[in-house]
Parts: structure tokens; sequence; C-alpha cells
């Protein structure tokens, strides 16, 4: 062991074959939504908050992919529901957008902000207003998502809903904008 620290690159950036291996799998649990394997990880140490290149979280890579026992463990284990990747989305804007009620539900109860949006100002709300997810929007609303948001080029949720041909979210919408 001591003659691999001392034979490592001077750059602690740079990590052995070995441990990104490691990396690559215990992102790959929380893709395929492995709880009892990514469980006896986080009781060994695991950070819940670890993240890959892409600046995916577990939580982001477990509740993309639908994944709701496996966001309940890391949940459990103190994992981030605002944490952002490097596109700064939400795991609850990807859940959205997959059209995962359940998994926004979870995200919601643990914190995760409501109307937190991207860079690009796209909310959670905003993501169901473009793919007619209406029980989506009606929940997201009545949890408090505005439904006046603008995304940084003006767009609203129901000009979301209108741009991309969502006619029953815009109906419903119209409904609320009245």
């Amino acid at each position: 062991m001591q003659e691999r620290l001392e034979s490592a690159p001077s750059s602690a950036t740079q990590l052995d074959d070995e441990t990104l291996n490691f990396a690559q799998e215990v992102f790959e649990l929380a893709r395929s939504g492995d709880a009892m394997h990514l469980g006896k990880l986080l009781q060994q140490g695991l950070p819940a908050n670890l993240c890959d290149r892409k600046g995916d979280s577990l939580l982001m890579l477990a509740s993309y992919h639908g994944h709701i026992d496996a966001v309940r463990l890391l949940l459990a284990h103190k994992a981030d529901p605002e944490l952002r990747n490097n596109n700064g989305q939400t795991p609850i804007a990807g859940a959205a957008f997959k059209g995962n009620l359940p998994m926004i539900r979870l995200l919601l109860a643990h914190g995760a902000d409501v109307d937190g949006a991207s860079p690009d100002g796209k909310t959670a709300l905003m993501m169901a207003a473009m793919f007619n997810r209406t029980e989506i929007v009606d929940y997201l609303l009545a949890h408090g998502a505005r439904i006046d948001a603008k995304d940084l080029n003006g767009v609203t949720p129901l000009l979301a809903a209108k741009m991309t041909g969502a006619l029953e979210t815009v109906t419903q919408l119209m409904k609320f904008s009245a």
C-alpha cells in the first residue's frame, strides 16, 4: 500500500484505476437503483452527496431513473435534494421531466425547492407543463409552485405548454391564470 501511495501521481485529482472503477460501480448502483448495495456502502462511510464528473449526485441519478427505494435510502443518509449538477439541474426537475409524481412527492417531503430553477430559469413546473404532465402540474401548484415564474427568455409555464403543444396543460393553467 505504501509503495502504491509513493508511486501515485503528485496531482491529488488523479485517481488510480481501481478507485475510478469503484466510483463508476457506485454511480451504476444509483442508476440501477440497487438500494441494498448502496446502503452497505453508505453505512461504511460513502458520502451520500458523492457526484460524478458531470456533477450528477447519487440522488440525482437514482431519482432520474425512478428508483424510489434508493432515493429514500440516500435521503435518509442526508443526501441533499437541492444539490445541482454541472448544468444547474435539480433532482425535482429531472423527476418532472420524467413524469414521476411519487418521486416529486418524496423529494418535496425532504426539502426540495418546488421552484428551484436551473440557470436558464426553468422550474419543475415548466418541465411538467412542457410535457403535458397535468397531474404533476396540479401537485406542484398545490405545493406552492409559482405559475408566474419566468425563465431567462420570459417563458412562463403556460407559454411553455403552448409552445410544446401540451393542450391539456394549457387548458389547466388557463384556469389558474384567470
